[in-house]
């Protein structure tokens, strides 16, 4: 589960980035800290982690935040491959598809 913790904001330089990107990564990701690289003096990239990115620019939608907690309440959201394949095939059977539907006569044209 992800921590909502503020973003800090660093500014370092392009040479700085480029000898410490291992650690500069790890921080990104693990105390959600953000990299502002700059070259010369202007701000050129932004680098942070993905779950920090996903928060900032592509957030849960609610319905699906709804579902998530359901499930992990129901605790169905421990389900293997498997049994999610098996759902899935069980609900196919069951709802009536154009392909499992008898065809329709066609029209003659006159």
């Amino acid at each position: 589960m992800r921590t909502k913790a503020t973003p800090v904001t660093n500014i370092i330089s392009a040479l700085t980035a480029r000898t410490q990107f291992g650690q500069i990564m790890q921080r990104a990701t693990e105390q959600r800290e953000r990299f502002l690289v700059g070259r010369r003096g202007e701000p050129k990239v932004v680098i942070m982690g993905v779950d920090d990115y996903i928060d900032a620019f592509a957030p849960t939608p609610p319905e699906l935040a709804a579902m998530q907690t359901t499930a992990k309440r129901a605790g169905t959201r421990k389900l293997t491959m498997r049994q999610i394949e098996t759902e899935i095939t069980a609900v196919r059977r069951a709802a009536p598809t154009a392909a499992n539907s008898p065809a329709k006569p066609k029209r003659s044209r006159r």
